[in-house]
This record gives C-alpha cells, structure tokens and sequence, in this order.
C-alpha cells in the first residue's frame, strides 16, 4: 500500500490518548505519514510513536493555560450536562483550529476518538474518508430507546435543552444538518477496542459499521516503565483510580487498612497529584506509594487490580487477565463497572461506603478460581480479536 497522510484527532486525556497509541505506531511503522491533533501537554506521549503532533489549545479542565504552572480553572464536578458542556465547548474551540492545521496539509484520512468530533466536520466537508476508534461500548440498534431513563435530563431538563440547542446550531453553523445525537453518536465507521463481550446489546450492533477488536494493547509490547516485583511477594495487588479522579485520600486509607500487612500480598497503591502522602497515615511494609505507576507492566505480573473502571484501565485489566475489583468514580465508569462484572472478570464496590471487611472480601471473591479463570478466558479471546493488527487493517482498508 501506497504510504499516506493520516490525521489523528483527540482531546488530552490519558483514557482518549493511549488506547489509539499503538494503532498509531504500527500505522507509522508501515510507512504512513502520521500527524496528531492535540493540546501540547500530550506531545511527549504522541512522540513516542513517530506521529508528528498538530498542537491545538484545548478547553478542558486541568489542561496547561499556556502559561508556565497554570492549568485550566474549569473543573469536572457538576452533573452530567455539565460534563457534556464542558466538551461541547471544546469543540467549538478545537473545530477552527484544526481547520487552520490541516487546511493546506488535508490527510488522506482522519481517524479520531469518539470525543474529537469536529474532525468528522471537516471530514464531510472535505469530503475525506474517516474511521472513529472507540475506546468504549457504541450504540445499538435502539440504544436511544433503552437508554431513555439516562438521556432523560438531557431531554427534559431546561438545562439539558439548552445544551442540545447549542449543539444544534454548532453543527448547523459548519454545515451540518444530521441530529447531533446521530452525528456525534454513530460514525459511519468505527473500531471498537473493547471485548466483544464488554459490550451491551452486542447482538444488536451493526458490525458493517463497528468491528470489535479489543484493546490495542499488544501483551508483547515494550515496557511502559520498570517495576520489579519484591522478593518474597507471593501475590501482588495494584490499586488505581487512573489520573483525573484521584482525590481519594479516605478510600485509599481504607485500602491501607484493609490489605495492609495481609499475608501473602504485596500492595502497589497509586495516588495521582491531589492526595498528600502523609495524609495516608501509617503505611505497612507490604504496601508502596507512588504518585504514578508503570500500570500496565505492573498488570502484566499482578494477581489483582482495584481499578476505578475507566476503559483505559478495564482494557489493560483484560488484557492481561488480570482478575479486577471495580470501584467507579464517574462519567462512563459505572457503566464499565457493570460490564466487568457482567463479563465474569470482576467484583463492583462503592469507594465512597464500601468498608474494610468489604474490600478484603472484594479481594477474596477475585482471587478464587471462578474470576481467575475467567479473566484468562477473555485474555484469550482479546488476543483472538486480533488487537493493533484487526485495527490497523480496518483503517487501510479506507485508505
């Protein structure tokens, strides 16, 4: 095949950057010209891989401002129009962007993330091909009418009506007429890198539209860090909550508590910026604290992961077989919680009520043979969807 110009869209988020990593780097490694489309916080990470980053400024909070040590003011919290709003306002920031650096340089095609949606924009006006790569659960065939109960403030509420006006007259003005729950919710084509199994109503997806092809997390690729496992541990337990909702101090010492000096485990806890250390009290021998770990080179030798359900970390959970506890914080993680435990490989736990003897039963439950073996069976079957290869072969066939 004829090398080309992709162009690669997301936003800067560790769960919307890693999962497309990989992809990117094969399509590099077989010649194509790669550029990516992000704010310039993600260049060290995108660079890794031999794309070319296409910095923009993006909105979203806890993103640099541009000026040395600041960040973004906005926050997360709010409900979930909130939460939309704050991406809504994104778009509208990143489309006339993304215009100015791809206009005289226009990509043979664009692949991007399910929240870089102005690229489809441009896309449709250039009349060039794209593929989305989701990194979680798409709609089905009567998505909308199943989930009527979650969209209702959407639908309903005054402020939900507002934001879908505002989103209306953003695609209108660019020329778009499709209602935006169609534009922005089904692509016209897409990989999905989640197990097939993960996925709600998978019977009523449409795979000439969605090809699922697990994570793109090869279990052969290179180390992401270096973690070595302590002489002596018989077991290992890696706890995370990702990068963004981290500020966990009480659950964390609830952890402590609970798995602390447990025989036969070692504990690797991470705790992101926002916790202070000292704050954790007295931590024993068998547990290690660190802001951020080498994830999934840890997962590729523990025996459990307490993970707040993000996709990213579901992915590299399943992956590696590694049997899981689900302690969802936000946004899609209660939904990726269920999916874990509807799919045999974890057990789901309220951080915010759950108490020390729960997590050491949570603990118990995802060490017995019925989760273990399972986590393997899926491990098998992520393997079998083929990963980076099935993906990248879905993006060249577009070309």
């Amino acid at each position: 095949m004829s090398p080309a110009h992709i162009a690669m869209v997301s936003i800067p988020a560790p769960g919307h950057v890693n999962p497309s990593l990989e992809i990117v780097r094969e399509l590099v490694a077989r010649g194509h010209r790669v550029t990516y489309a992000n704010d310039p916080s993600m260049a060290a990470v995108i660079e890794t891989t031999g794309a070319e980053l296409r910095p923009y400024t993006s909105t979203l909070p806890g993103v640099n401002t541009g000026d040395p040590g600041e960040k973004s003011e906005k926050s997360w919290d709010g409900d979930m129009i909130d939460q939309l709003t704050l991406f809504q306002e994104d778009y509208e920031s990143m489309l006339p962007q993304l215009r100015e650096i791809y206009d005289s340089d226009r990509p043979d095609l664009f692949l991007y993330d399910i929240a870089g949606g102005p690229a489809r924009i441009l896309a449709e006006e250039w009349r060039i091909p794209l593929v989305q790569l989701s990194p979680t659960y798409v709609a089905w065939e009567g998505y909308e009418e199943d989930m009527a109960s979650v969209l209702a403030p959407i639908r309903e509420e005054p402020k939900g009506i507002a934001y879908r006006a505002r989103q209306r007259k953003f695609l209108e003005d660019n020329g778009v007429t499709t209602d935006p729950d169609a534009f922005f919710g089904r692509p016209p084509r897409a990989v999905v890198l989640i197990a097939k199994s993960m996925q709600p109503n998978a019977n009523l997806v449409n795979e000439d539209v969605y090809t699922f092809t697990g994570p793109a997390l090869p279990v052969d690729r290179p180390s992401d860090g270096t973690w070595t496992r302590p002489a002596g541990a018989e077991k290992v337990l890696l706890i995370s909550l990702g990068t963004a909702f981290t500020d966990q101090a009480d659950f964390y010492r609830r952890c402590i508590a609970a798995y602390g000096d447990q025989a036969g485990w070692h504990v690797v806890l991470q705790v992101g910026t926002h916790v202070d250390v000292a704050d954790l009290g007295v931590v024993p021998s068998n547990v290690e604290v660190h802001r951020w770990v080498a994830q999934f080179d840890i997962l590729r030798d523990a025996d459990a992961f307490l993970t707040h359900a993000g996709m990213g970390g579901s992915s590299e959970g399943m992956v590696t077989g590694t049997p899981m506890i689900a302690a969802p914080q936000a946004v899609d993680q209660f939904e990726n919680a269920d999916a874990l435990v509807a799919a045999g490989v974890a057990v789901r736990v309220d951080s915010d009520s759950v108490t020390v003897e729960e997590l050491r039963d949570a603990l118990g439950t995802v060490d017995g043979s019925e989760i273990r073996e399972r986590s393997a069976e899926l491990a098998e079957e992520l393997r079998a969807a083929g990963g980076v290869r099935a993906a990248v072969a879905v993006v060249e066939s577009y070309l």
